[in-house]
């Protein structure tokens, strides 16, 4: 692994266009329009309780035995990591103080994630308190992961090392600092991984959240919550832009199936017990320090090593394309969901009054061909791809994504400035001084 450059990503961009949605005025008369309401509201209830405990119980049916290696590994997840202490309560503290007049002190989970590291420098860099908390797990090559930790520990934010699912461990976050808000980040990332391990997914995005949950529910005073759902909860939802008020009842995939339990769960958690909280549905989010097992990073490293990549397409050939949104984008718009945040109004894990619940599309609102992101790669790397044509399984892909963004464009100011080829330009040389450092040319 070649040693870190000082990260750069923090331009400050501005403008777009929005995509505005329509919405339908009903003039149904009131009874039946009461009926039918009534009545659609218990069929999702039921459904979602329904997919809840399938969720649940297929969890506990893939749960290692107590024999397993793996059941092993993952107790080993919960308990080997170290913490406690009055060195860790000072660097904890630390981490965690605001630094600003009217800074926030943010506990953020899934630091050493992509979109984790880039807000936590974000947040640290204005002035505010920043604790992170990662368990660094294989899902990819966890030496990216520690590489991220040091640059957060070079900007001064603190990474504790553990699991979301620890509840002794989050009770302790909380005893220590009292955080105003909450950034989660932490869960399984990955379509297709889902495929060969479900019970991962149930594990981060529904238990690991309901952790982070009951923590939140039960600090005093309570913090406020801002959450990463996903797009892919649109699933097979054939309406373009992909507007908030659309149905996102048909996920295509186990993953979208837990960010739409996600979803639902916060609902409850809000409604009980006064949590404000806050769900972002991210598009195809790319840039430096990314994820590897997205398109256009392994995309990169192929053609670099043998120029050989498999792109998917469509039925009938149809185009696949993604609404492709860089990270400083998306870093704004968590920025400004936590500074819109309104205070959880709950004491004790109870609620004293009607709180905030909101979720926003996080979007580039410009669908790009992934043939085309290829163009651009092959001109800014120099090289030629030998494309091989697949069709997309059925795996949980979709063929296209589209954000319409007026939503969050009207409540947080978000603004996506950056199109595709400049993000991929800042990609390929992050990439090429991170992987090949000994390579003198850079991305033009």
């Amino acid at each position: 692994m070649s040693q870190l450059k000082t990260i750069s990503h923090m331009d400050d961009d501005d403008d777009i266009p929005s995509t505005p949605g329509k919405f339908k005025i009903d003039k149904s008369p009131y009874i039946h329009h009461h009926r039918i309401r009534w009545s659609s509201s218990v069929l999702k209830l039921s459904f979602w309780s329904l997919v809840f405990l399938g969720f649940i119980f297929l969890f506990f049916l893939r749960s290692p035995s107590s024999g397993d290696a793996a059941g092993d590994g993952y107790r080993r997840s919960l308990s080997s990591a170290s913490w406690g202490g009055s060195a860790w309560e000072k660097r904890v503290r630390s981490s965690a103080r605001v630094r600003s007049g009217n800074g926030i002190s943010v506990l953020v989970t899934g630091a050493a994630g992509f979109v984790g590291t880039h807000v936590s420098v974000a947040l640290k860099k204005r002035g505010d308190g920043v604790l992170g908390l990662d368990n660094f797990n294989d899902y990819y090559d966890p030496a990216l992961k520690r590489d991220r930790q040091a640059l957060l520990e070079r900007s001064g934010v603190f990474v504790v090392d553990g699991d979301i699912n620890d509840a002794g461990l989050l009770r302790k976050l909380f005893d220590v600092v009292a955080f105003s808000h909450v950034m989660h980040l932490a869960a399984q990332a990955g379509v297709r991984y889902a495929m060969k391990n479900p019970a991962s997914y149930v594990h981060s995005n529904i238990a690991g959240l309901v952790a982070v949950l009951e923590a939140c529910k039960s600090a005093n005073p309570q913090p406020a919550v801002v959450w990463a759902s996903s797009s892919s909860v649109y699933g097979l939802n054939s309406k373009v832009p992909f507007s908030e008020k659309d149905r996102t009842d048909q996920p295509a995939s186990l993953y979208a199936a837990t960010k739409k339990a996600g979803e639902e769960i916060a609902h409850t958690y809000n409604h009980i017990h006064g949590l404000s909280i806050t769900g972002l549905r991210f598009f195809t989010v790319y840039g430096p320090w990314g994820r590897p097992d997205m398109a256009y990073f392994f995309f990169t490293k192929a053609m670099l090593q043998s120029g050989r990549i498999e792109i998917f397409e469509g039925p009938d050939h149809g185009t696949v394309a993604r609404d492709f949104t860089y990270i400083d984008d998306i870093v704004k718009g968590c920025l400004a969901s936590l500074d819109t945040a309104e205070k959880s109004t709950g004491s004790g894990g109870k609620k004293k009054r009607a709180a905030q619940l909101r979720v926003f599309n996080l979007g580039n609102t410009s669908p790009v061909p992934v043939t085309d992101l290829v163009g651009i790669l092959e001109r800014l790397l120099k090289v030629k791809a030998n494309r091989v044509m697949l069709r997309m399984p059925r795996n949980g892909d979709v063929p296209f994504t589209h954000a319409n963004i007026s939503l969050a464009q009207r409540e947080l100011g978000y603004k996506p400035t950056t199109d595709l080829r400049t993000g991929l330009k800042k990609f390929v040389n992050w990439y090429l001084r991170y992987y090949l450092p000994s390579r003198k040319s850079s991305a033009s």
